[in-house]
């Protein structure tokens, strides 16, 4: 059976209420006295259950991380950041998986709350007016990451999308092609979707380029739209040279519809992802791709929900091109 705070007293000699203000930090005891239930507690090994804990201290030491799709390599990346990072500073993680339309999410707030979560993180995905609600309520510190929200005093952890997707449309006119097509997330996405869009569009005006819808398709983000992408953009545009593709998982998709219809990459399509997870280094041919910070990011994320100031600044990560061999030079 597992030793109980009853068995801490009995063996230390002191009431339950003793051996409660040891654990929880409070004063009303020798020096002694602290000194011997320690030693009880580790000798029997006993655990102070943290949600009645953090009944007494106002503190839980956990905190809850929503995300979209847990499946997901950058998820998965971002994830064992934030983990490592909490375990690191002595904090649990709840890990609560709300959909890609977002559905879960109310339901995971209320959740959290109920739980006396330190603090919450969220990430990919647009917070509706409701979710902010919710999040002020709970009066704890929250930060956004691969997001940005209306509430300003949300802080938030992503790259330029809009600058990335520019340099990765400006890498591929650099490399000599001029048709190049984008298979792209959601254009109602306002956080990868459409700031990926207008900097693809942006390096094609700048560099004097075609620029036409019929050269985008839409996806969400995810391997088999990547492969039904490739698809539909090659059967109205089968002249394009290279394609910029938001994301790494529609990247390898549109490889394995290349690979299945005899197109080879890169000697007649090249192609340019976006993320630089695993999926990007093993595909085949290893993927050109632009490099987020991922784990950094799950890093800093946890940092920043623990840096004790009342405001907390947003941040802007870096990013690069990262070249492997997916993309040839046009003579």
């Amino acid at each position: 059976m597992r030793p109980t705070i009853s068995d801490v007293a009995k063996q230390s000699g002191v009431s339950t209420a003793t051996v409660s203000r040891i654990i929880n930090g409070q004063s009303g005891y020798t020096e002694e006295t602290r000194q011997k239930v320690l030693n009880i507690i580790q000798e029997i090994g006993y655990k102070p259950n943290a949600i009645a804990r953090g009944l007494v201290n106002k503190h839980t030491n956990t905190i809850g991380v929503l995300l979209p799709s847990i499946s997901s390599r950058l998820a998965s990346v971002l994830l064992e950041g934030i983990e490592n990072t909490a375990h690191h500073l002595d904090y649990s993680t709840i890990i609560c998986n709300t959909e890609r339309d977002g559905n879960r999410t109310i339901e995971y707030l209320n959740v959290l709350s109920e739980k006396q979560v330190d603090g919450i993180i969220i990430t990919s995905e647009w917070l509706k007016d409701v979710y902010e609600e919710a999040l002020v309520a709970m009066k704890i510190p929250v930060v956004l990451v691969l997001t940005v929200s209306s509430h300003s005093q949300i802080p938030y952890i992503k790259l330029d999308d809009k600058q990335a997707a520019y340099q990765a449309t400006k890498y591929l006119i650099e490399k000599g092609h001029k048709e190049i097509g984008m298979i792209s997330g959601s254009e109602d996405d306002k956080i990868a979707g459409l700031p990926r869009i207008e900097g693809y569009k942006q390096a094609l005006a700048d560099n004097g380029l075609t620029i036409s819808e019929d050269r985008i398709v839409y996806g969400d983000f995810a391997y088999k739209s990547g492969i039904m992408c490739m698809e539909e953009l090659y059967r109205k545009l089968p002249d394009l040279s290279a394609v910029f593709v938001a994301s790494d998982e529609m990247a390898v998709g549109a490889l394995t519809y290349a690979y299945k219809k005899g197109i080879k990459v890169p000697d007649t399509l090249s192609v340019i992802g976006y993320d630089d997870t695993q999926d990007a280094e093993m595909a085949i041919p290893p993927l050109t791709t632009v490099h987020q910070p991922v784990y950094e990011m799950g890093q800093r994320s946890v940092e920043m929900l623990f840096s004790g100031k009342e405001t907390t600044e947003s941040v802007i990560m870096p990013h690069h091109i990262v070249e492997r061999d997916s993309v040839r030079r046009i003579e």
